[in-house]
């Protein structure tokens, strides 16, 4: 399930760097932070963006944690249906 959401929003981005009514680069930050638990090189990609933008490393970081509250709800509401 967390890798799905991460692939869902990583193809949301890719899709929102050609349409102007999704933010492409909002989405493809919150999959990689999602798929950064998951995968080595999406932990590496989202650590080389935080060191060099470290003006959007607070955001980032708003973003891991709203990231990291959405995965536990989304898989503690799909523990409790089971």
């Amino acid at each position: 399930m967390v890798l799905l959401s991460g692939w869902t929003f990583i193809v949301l981005g890719i899709a929102g760097l050609f349409l102007p009514v999704l933010q492409g680069i909002l989405f493809l930050m919150i999959g990689l932070i999602i798929l950064s638990r998951e995968y080595a090189w999406a932990h590496r990609l989202v650590e080389r963006v935080r060191e060099r933008f470290s003006k959007a490393a607070a955001h980032f970081a708003e973003a891991s944690e709203k990231a990291r509250r959405w995965t536990k709800r989304t898989t503690a509401t799909k523990s409790n249906n089971a």
